[in-house]
Parts: structure tokens; sequence; C-alpha cells
């Protein structure tokens, strides 16, 4: 077994006692939302280590005055715009822990009651009072409409102080935690605007929070999610385009609506955006790496939209896709008569991307032939058609891509060094979605809306349980497996209803693996139509007559820690247990295996 020394946290069971009770769902009652003292009891001091935790999320205490002098620097040195979409964002992921906390450690609580929990939280951890006026949630239609007041905004105090009264809101990080959670718990983006508030002038702040649908247009809103100017979060269906365009197609219109938008709000995606924006102005080679479906061509799509050579062309061609006779003739051009059927000249893809792009998708795939011909397009500006004898010059810029570490490649002599030197001048890597969670709900809601679209579809959203298996599931096929999971759940699911679980996955194995989770009272949930002695049965040891309580609470635990990668904290998250407790039963296993 491995961890993640980055992401993982010590042995705490010394620190807490390994048996704390799990959340009760039955005191969840309807607009109630959840007692002080079930979250407190998440809520873990280890002074010992320098650490604060709560359930498996690492906090922090520190002086709010403190956060006001970095408010005030930001805003100073950024100025107020971006600033607040620097601490818009930052409460938006804060948001997201929370309700992935609330959903995982209270799976079968009432849905009213585990939005109400955010209101808990958010006063738990000193942020801000809030006081519910009005709240209506329809879990069959995916709406939500809520006005809260916040009375005692930390922001408040520290930007008032800084700025005194002035015209415009400043409770950002509280925005953003307000739609984090509750588009990660509903699947449907939802805004939420700042009416009154106390840096204006105001008694209290006052705040209505509303699905997408029902505000119309939020470009304005959703701008401060944008890291950069290019990323789009916009998709409301209302008929105007977002403020960062979907990116055209090769002689196409713009569509209002499209797959081919960079969407996310995850420090990984943001971190790859400011990279493009840096390199997008040069002339420089750029070599984007990372799984397959993570988007490669999207983000070099981009990268030309945004720089210098927008207006001119955009070539594309996915080197593994061409056979290995063709892919000279394809890149170079061809001569006429320079093999049997060249009855015509014919350019290739350099020179078609004169003066512009050319991206060479799965770069990794070409032959050693290929390779030295376009080292030496690369180094010289020239090239020489198949079966040609004069040169000709181009100017291109090249944008590489590649899912195979290609110094791998190099080191068993597959690729060229020199090539790779030539195309790793500014490398760009793209995170798979596993490791950019926090972008699911904005992704799901942006896919929803275009199939419904594309589909004339009406579905209104996605279940709660469906959005914890979405929200858990591991994306081998990352944002493209995403993307059709979402497009045939609104095939499937009926007009003016919700997409489920049945909705989206085929794979019996996956759903069950899905499904599979330890209620808040410590016993199997009811997520799948077998009983829970049948889901108990498929865990028994070989010829056993009944199950064994030992062997599934082991291969439980080995399961989510391999899940996992070996990362105890998201295992913990995965089991429904605190990283204390999933230790506590690791250390039970092992000393029941020593004495076997």
């Amino acid at each position: 077994m491995t961890s993640d020394p980055t992401t993982d946290q010590p042995d705490l069971t010394q620190a807490r006692p390994p048996e704390l009770p799990a959340g009760d769902s039955d005191n969840l009652t309807e607009g109630s939302g959840l007692d002080f003292g079930q979250l407190s009891e998440y809520l873990h001091f280890s002074p010992k280590d320098g650490r604060i935790w709560l359930d498996g999320q690492r906090m922090v205490l520190m002086h709010n005055s403190s956060l006001g002098s970095l408010r005030r620097e930001l805003i100073e040195r950024l100025g107020i715009e971006r600033a607040r979409g620097l601490l818009t964002r930052s409460g938006y992921s804060s948001g997201v822990r929370d309700a992935q906390l609330v959903r995982e450690r209270w799976p079968d609580a009432d849905p009213e009651a585990i939005f109400f929990a955010g209101t808990q939280l958010h006063s738990l951890e000193g942020v801000v009072q809030v006081e519910t006026i009005h709240f209506e949630f329809d879990p069959h239609q995916g709406t939500y409409d809520g006005e809260f007041l916040w009375h005692h905004s930390s922001e408040d105090d520290e930007h008032i102080a800084a700025y005194g009264i002035g015209t415009e809101p400043a409770c950002w990080m509280q925005l953003g935690y307000a739609m984090g959670y509750v588009t990660t718990l509903l699947g449907r983006l939802t805004v939420f605007r700042e009416v009154e508030c106390r840096a204006m002038g105001h008694a209290t702040c006052r705040v209505i929070g509303r699905t997408v649908e029902l505000w119309g247009d939020v470009d304005e809103d959703l701008r401060y999610l944008n890291a950069e100017d290019f990323v789009s979060h916009s998709n409301t269906g209302s008929g105007s385009l977002p403020t960062a365009a979907p990116l055209p197609m090769a002689n196409t219109e713009l569509p209002v609506l499209g797959e081919r938008q960079l969407i996310g709000i995850s420090s990984a995606f943001i971190a790859a955006c400011h990279m493009l924006r840096r390199v997008a102005s040069t002339r420089a080679t750029v070599l984007f790496t990372g799984e397959s479906g993570v988007g490669k061509e999207l983000f070099a799509r981009m990268l030309h939209e945004i720089g210098s050579r927008k207006d001119e062309p955009f070539i594309a061609i996915n080197c593994a896709a061409i056979p290995e006779t063709l892919i000279e003739s394809e890149l170079f051009g061809v001569d006429k008569g320079a093999f049997t059927g060249a009855t015509t000249s014919r350019p290739g893809r350099f020179e078609r991307a004169h003066g512009g792009t050319l991206f060479l998708d799965e770069i990794g795939t070409l032959s050693p032939s290929s390779q030295g011909k376009l080292l030496r397009v690369l180094q010289e500006g020239v090239l020489e058609r198949v079966g040609g004898t004069s040169l000709i010059s181009v100017d291109v810029r090249v944008v590489a891509a590649t899912n195979v570490e290609l110094r791998d490649a190099v080191a068993k002599g597959e690729f060229r060094e020199d090539l790779f030197f030539r195309l790793n001048v500014f490398p760009i890597l793209l995170p798979p979605l596993r490791e950019r969670r926090d972008d699911i709900p904005l992704l799901l809601s942006h896919f929803l809306e275009h199939y419904n679209q594309r589909h004339e579809r009406s579905v209104r959203g996605f279940t709660l349980k469906a959005m914890r298996a979405l929200l858990n599931y591991r994306f081998p096929g990352n944002i493209r497996e995403l993307q059709n999971l979402v497009e045939r759940g609104v095939i499937a699911a009926e007009d003016e209803s919700l997409i489920d679980l049945s909705h989206l996955f085929r794979d019996e194995e996956t759903t069950r693996a899905l499904l599979f989770t330890i209620s808040s009272d410590g016993e199997l949930s009811q997520d799948s139509e077998e009983s829970a002695l049948e889901q108990f049965r498929r865990f028994a040891p070989a010829n056993a007559v009944g199950p064994s309580l030992d062997k599934l609470e082991a291969r439980l635990v080995s399961e989510a820690v391999a899940q996992s990668d070996g990362n105890l904290s998201a295992a913990a998250r995965l089991l429904g247990l605190t990283r204390s407790r999933l230790a506590y039963r690791m250390k039970k296993i092992n000393e029941s295996n020593q004495d076997v």
C-alpha cells in the first residue's frame, strides 16, 4: 500500500477517540439543518502536530485581520476586479469541500437538510451567521430559490475597516462559497447575489440564491469565477453569448452553446489556464501533455484564438489516425507524379497552416523518418513535398500533444531526443478530471444545457444519488467520458425529470462500486435494488453459509484504499469515515491478519 505524502494525513488515532458516533440522519429534520453539536463533532484540534481537521479536511485558524491585510494587498496590487475574482474562486472551492463533507457524512439525510447544513458550517467556521428568510428546493425540478440574511460578515468587517462604506457589495468569498456549496449538491449552476451589504451602508447583508434558469442573464455574476477571460461558465440557454465565447470550428459560425468551451475553477485547471495565457502571445512551440480525454485539442485551439495568429488558419492532425505510409504526404504535401495515383500536386498540413497554427496530436506515434523531417521544418522553416525537389518556406507555429511520456520513449529509442527538446520548449500538463473534481458540477451543468439544446430535451438536472456517484467516480476517460455520460443521461431520462444512476451507467460492476456505501448509521446503504443481505453476501468468503463481517470490512477498506491510490483521507471519504477512524480500522484488520 502506498500513500500520497502531499495530501495524506498523519495517524491521529492517539489524539482522537477512534470510534466517534456517525452523523445521525434522523436528526436532520426538514428546514432545521445540521445541529451544531453534530458538525462540531468533526472539528478536531491536534495541537501536538500543529494541525486542525474538519472531518478529513485540514483547516487553519488565523486572525481575521490577517485575512483583511491579504485582501487589501490583493486589491491594491491586482485591482478590485481581479482581487474579487480570486477571492470568489477561493470561496467557491471552500463551498465545494463542505458540500462533499456533508454529502458523504450524511448520505441518507433529507435533501433540504443537506442544503441548510451549509449555513451551519459557514457559521461554525467563523465566517458569517446565516439567517434564512425564504427557501424553496424542488428535487424533482432541480431548482433552488432562497433568500438569506448574513450577520456579522467577517469580510465586511475588514473591508469597511480598510475602505469604509462604498457602493458595491464586499462579501466575495461568501458568495463564492454559497455558489460552490449549492452547485455541488444540486448538479446545476446556482448563482447567489448580494443585493444589500454592510459595506454599502445597510444594517445587514441580504443574499438571494437561484439556479441560473430562474435568474436569466448571469454573465456578470459568473465572470468572477473565470480565472482568465477565455474561460466560460455561462450556460443559461438565454440566447446570449458568454463572456468568453465558444471556440469557433473551421469555417463555421459561433454556436450559442457548445462543447468547445474551457470550463473550470479548480486550482489545477486555473494553473493550466494561466500558463496558456502567458505563452499565447509568443511564437514558442507548446507541448500539451496529459491523459487521453483531458481536452488537449481544446486547449490548443484556445491557444490559437488568444494569440497573435487568431486570424490565420488553425490546422489539426491526429498523427495516430493517419497510416504510417501516408503521414508524410499529409504533413508535407505531395508533388504530381510522386507515386501511383498522385495525379495532381497537393499541399500538406504545414502549407495549409502557413501564417497560423499547426496542432500535432499524439505526436509520439510518428515514425523515425517522419520525426527527422519534422525536426528539419521546425529548425529551418522549410520543407520538401513527397516526390518534390524544391524547398518551400513555411511560417507555422507548431503545437503538439501527447498522452504518453516522451522522455520514456526517448530512453527506449522510440522518439528522437533532439525533436523532443525542440517540442518541449513550453510544456503544459493538463490535469485528469479526478484531480479537478471541483470542476465536475460546472461541467455537468454545461453539458446538461448543451445536450438538452442539441437533442431538444428538457431534462432538469441530476438526483443527489447521481451527483454523489459522479463526484466519486474516477473517470478513466476524463472529460470526454463525463461528456458522454451526460449525453446518455439526457437521452435516457424523461423530459422534466432528473437524471439518475440508471440513466448514466450501463456497466453493472461500475454501478455497484459507486452505490455500495456505508450509511450514516453504520449500515449498508440501500442505493441499489439488492437487499442489504444480498449485497453483504457478495463479500462473503468462498463456500461460506453466511457473510463474514470481518471479511466485508477488510474488503471494503482494501478496495477504498486501492481506489484512492493509497490516499487514506480520500479512502475515508469514500467509506463515510473520518481519516482517524479508517486508520483505527486498518490497524484492527492488520492485527487480526497477524493473529491468523
